[in-house]
């Protein structure tokens, strides 16, 4: 195996080929799934894959923190930037889609755009 490198000598970091990581080490997307995060650490190991082209760090499980929960106020300012970019500026309508950058205005006030 090509990737196959424990110890971390040929790699700088402990190296495992594509799913073949140990217990224990899991990926940012795999710890999200857990609804937990990384929390400071730093990587433990790495997998490769697609002839080292492709890398995934792998984090320890029991050093894996609690994911952090906005705030009431940050929804707020959530919601209130999302509501922005679904207000038209030219007619002042909330749409059900987000306003188009390309264009700047809302289809019904691009110019040749849904009459």
């Amino acid at each position: 195996m090509v990737f196959y490198d424990p110890t971390g000598e040929r790699f700088g970091l402990p190296t495992y080929p594509f799913k073949l990581a140990p217990d224990g080490l899991l990926t940012r997307r795999q710890l999200r799934d857990r609804q937990l995060r990384p929390g400071g650490q730093e990587a433990a190991a790495q997998l490769l894959w697609r002839r080292g082209k492709r890398v995934a760090y792998l984090f320890r499980l029991d050093l894996a923190l609690p994911k952090r929960t906005a705030t009431p106020a940050q929804w707020a300012a959530i919601t209130k930037a999302l509501t922005a970019r679904r207000t038209c500026p030219d007619c002042g309508q909330v749409k059900p889609y987000y306003i188009p950058r390309r264009t700047g205005v809302c289809l019904d006030c691009t110019p040749g755009g849904a009459e």
